[in-house]
Formats: structure tokens, C-alpha cells, sequence
């Protein structure tokens, strides 16, 4: 008979080996089997897909997305479920701007931010910020936890007006007025508007950054260590599913 301690050292060893198999799988970048496209699993958000666009910080369409969706980790797009279903009771809609971004797209950011010449959105999206100091101060980074699958931007639109809700900035503006603890000359509702929104991520397993108040990433998410490549399509996913 097996001892209680072998017992033991069996169920570590199908533990360890379980656990090898999931990094194994997660540590392919070009694999979509553990994503799903948001509208999906969560039919009530509202997508407008920035660099789907060009309307963006670079003023042109970004590489890897190939339609105006947003992909997410299974997981991710449970959570983002759960928010919704919180927010729609209290009178509100989620609106996704971005999602997953493949790491093709960040690499047109790096390439985009080199250029020091190509200023055309500057008086949009970072009129404070001198372009050639978009790496040191963190704007633009070789890596991105978009790429990971489970960070999401967004913002939230009152279903009685059907507008997006007054947060005092808007998305994807390099500047102290996008971080959550701004005060500056925000109003009260502008306060409370960012609360709303932030609070119902937290309630729901989401974490914010401290410099932008419409990215929040899942706490424990699926691939901390993946920084995916496929492009943002529904044919990625199904391809995933063979």
C-alpha cells in the first residue's frame, strides 16, 4: 500500500505536471484557443475600436487589427460580463475602445513614436507632451499588457441620454488629466463619473493603472508571461478552436 506521504508526492507530480502543460500552451503566442470575442460572451457593450480607426494617437489604422472587435482571454470577458450586468442595472452601458492588442500593433506604436517628424495628432491626444519624451515618460513602451489578453480600455455611456458619461478627459490622452487621482479642475460629477466606472471594475476582479482611468487588467490573469500575435479577428478565434 502506498503511504500517505507517496499519496502525497503522486498528487504533486499530477500538480506540477498539469501546471507544465497549461504554460507550455500558453507560452505559444500565435494561439487563440484561450480567447473569445467579447461581444459574445457580452452582448450589451458598445465597441468603438480606436485603432481599428484613424482616429488614434498616430492618425493612422494599426497594424494586427483586421476588424473593429474586441478580443479578450475567456476569463476576462467573464469578468467584463459581470460588469456590465452591474453597470446595466444602475442605468448604464460599458463602451470598448480597446482590448487585446497583438504585439504587432505595439510595434507600430515603437516605430511611430521613432518618428519624431509625424506630429499630426498631437494637438489631440498629447499637446503637453513633447513627442520625443513619449518612452521616458511611459506613454509608449516596447510591451504592452494589451498583448496579454486580459486588459481592457473602455469607459461607460448613460443609457438614458445615450452619450458617453462626462469623465473630464477622454481616452487615450497623454497627460496628467487621464490618471484616476487627478483633481485639477475636474467637477464633482467628473469625480464620481471615474468612481462609478472603477469601482464596478474592482468589484469585479479588475486592477487599475495609476495613469490612465479607462485601463483596468484582471487581476489573475490567464497569461501573465504571453504577449500574443495573432491579429484581432474573428478568424483568429476560430481558427483557435480547431
Amino acid at each position: 500500500m502506498k503511504t500517505t506521504l507517496q499519496k502525497i508526492a503522486g498528487i504533486f507530480l499530477i500538480a506540477v505536471t498539469l501546471t507544465f502543460g497549461q504554460i507550455a500552451k500558453a507560452a505559444d503566442p500565435a494561439d487563440a484557443s484561450g480567447f473569445v470575442v467579447l461581444s459574445d460572451v457580452c452582448p450589451d457593450i458598445i465597441q468603438e475600436i480606436r485603432y481599428y480607426s484613424t482616429y488614434n494617437f498616430v492618425g493612422d489604422r494599426i497594424r494586427g487589427y483586421e476588424e473593429p472587435i474586441a478580443l479578450m482571454t475567456k476569463e476576462a470577458a467573464a469578468a467584463l460580463k459581470a460588469v456590465s450586468d452591474e453597470l446595466k442595472a444602475k442605468g448604464y452601458r460599458l463602451k470598448i475602445y480597446d482590448a487585446y492588442r497583438p504585439q504587432m500593433a505595439v510595434d507600430n506604436f515603437k516605430s511611430w513614436a521613432e518618428d519624431l517628424n509625424d506630429r499630426r495628432m498631437q494637438p489631440y491626444f498629447y499637446p503637453e507632451v513633447n513627442k520625443n519624451r513619449l518612452f521616458v515618460e511611459g506613454y509608449i513602451d516596447a510591451r504592452s499588457g494589451h498583448s496579454r489578453g486580459s486588459t481592457v480600455d473602455l469607459t461607460i455611456l448613460d443609457m438614458r441620454t445615450g452619450k458617453e458619461v462626462d469623465m473630464g478627459g477622454t481616452f487615450d490622452y497623454f497627460g496628467k488629466r487621464s490618471h484616476p487621482d487627478f483633481v485639477g479642475d475636474l467637477t464633482q460629477k467628473q469625480k464620481d463619473n471615474r468612481l462609478i466606472l472603477r469601482n464596478a471594475m474592482i468589484n469585479n476582479g479588475f486592477k487599475p493603472l495609476d495613469t490612465e482611468w479607462w485601463h483596468f487588467t484582471l487581476k489573475n490573469e490567464p497569461y501573465p508571461n504571453t504577449y500574443f500575435t495573432f491579429p484581432v479577428a474573428r478568424a483568429s478565434i476560430e481558427k483557435g478552436k480547431r
